[in-house]
């Protein structure tokens, strides 16, 4: 029989981890078969499997595999024919990902704010943008204070909660832009009853190990135009014209996903739907515990959206220093849970120093008191008990922590 301190001290060395891989489907069984057949490498059925159960999913006609998201997004860019100095409309509160592959094309970054309401790009100050710092000439449109010519528009699904798409897509036919769908953080979201992914003209999914279904890593490109799927194929297994001569006419990219990744995602793909659940079900309690407390504010779900909740991210306004969100987070993490800061607001990294940003007030407001809570699929209601207490005793200390 443990002591009380015998047990308080195993709970303190089990920590909670923000979001980890669930694996509890066909996963062993489908790795097996490669193992057994000797499909292990960049070719095998479970490739072909996992790109037909992708685009089925998600409702778009073409999908081709690669080895990651930014991967993904890199063949994406290239395809839409963004060129060096383009520049793309790209959401600044994001994951780096976006923007290092637009530099990977030799293209720029415009970075375009948050909305307040639900975090995602604004469609006003794309429009806005558009409307009032850019100009026509020679039958395209450029920013007037770069120069450069604008090509395509990047709008990333952050946390699981979609982007308000049709203003944006209203905008690109106006201007004639490229949409390139960001749904590494969204994959089963939905944008007015439809699947995000499938709105825009390419889009890019992540199976990174934190996102809802994961390969081990791997990334997809989705879309409904036959000749960008062929191209975008034919750029991530080294632009190879030729196999039997080995011909090469340009430059291409080894990007492409293993049998035994696949695999995995195959496994994982057949209970997305169920993941959901359990995500959305980790949302509202979180949210029946949280809603009430002060300076503390959750997540909403827009009328028009169905969210996954990917990682439940909550905003500590009104607390006294710029720093409380990290001390909230190192607070935790010394009682056994992990919780994560947002992403530095791109506009703001020395990375992209050099590309031009819109007036970006809302997303450093939210980077400054935003944190993400332990969201995995299999967080049992236990542990997310200890969550919600340990958060209340922090609300109930009047959030001063060291």
């Amino acid at each position: 029989m443990l002591t009380r301190s015998e047990l308080s001290k195993q709970v303190e060395e089990h920590v909670i981890p923000l979001c980890v891989p669930e694996i509890r489907g066909n996963e062993w069984t489908y790795v097996k078969e490669c193992l057994d057949t000797n499909w292990v490498s960049s070719v095998g059925p479970f490739v072909d499997r996992f790109e037909r159960m992708v685009g089925n999913y998600v409702g778009t006609k073409y999908a081709v595999a690669t080895m990651n998201g930014t991967a993904a997004l890199h063949v994406a860019l290239l395809v839409a024919g963004v060129q060096p100095d383009d520049e793309v409309l790209v959401s600044t509160l994001s994951f780096i990902a976006p923007a290092n592959a637009i530099r990977y094309v030799g293209a720029w970054p415009v970075f375009v704010d948050a909305e307040p309401d639900y975090w995602q790009m604004d469609p006003e100050k794309v429009k806005e943008f558009l409307a009032e710092g850019c100009r026509w000439r020679n039958g395209a449109l450029y920013n007037q204070h770069t120069g450069r010519r604008i090509k395509a528009i990047l709008p990333v699904h952050i946390l699981g909660h979609p982007c308000d798409l049709d203003p944006i897509l209203a905008c690109a036919r106006k201007y004639n832009l490229v949409v390139i769908e960001d749904v590494a953080e969204s994959l089963g979201a939905r944008y007015k009853g439809r699947k995000v992914g499938q709105l825009g003209d390419i889009s890019c999914l992540s199976f990174n190990g934190n996102k809802i279904v994961t390969a081990g890593g791997g990334g997809m490109v989705l879309t409904g135009n036959e000749a960008w799927a062929r191209r975008a194929k034919y750029l991530t297994v080294q632009a190879e014209d030729d196999a039997l001569s080995r011909i090469h006419q340009e430059i291409g990219y080894n990007y492409r996903l293993t049998n035994l990744q696949a695999a995995i995602g195959c496994a994982q793909l057949e209970r997305l739907d169920e993941y959901i659940v359990a995500k959305r079900q980790i949302a509202t309690a979180y949210r029946r515990a949280f809603e009430r407390i002060s300076n503390m504010i959750v997540p909403q779900e827009a009328p028009w959206a169905f969210s996954i909740y990917w990682l439940y991210t909550v905003l500590m306004d009104g607390i006294e220093g710029e720093d409380h969100s990290r001390r909230i987070a190192k607070c935790l993490l010394s009682s056994g849970i992990q919780a994560r800061l947002l992403w530095q607001p791109l506009h703001l990294s020395p990375a992209h120093r050099g590309a031009y940003a819109c007036s970006c007030d809302v997303a450093e407001r939210i980077f400054n008191s935003a944190l993400s809570l332990p969201s995995s699929v299999g967080l049992s209601a236990t542990d997310q008990d200890r969550v919600i207490q340990r958060l209340r005793e922090i609300a109930e200390n009047e959030w001063k922590v060291v």
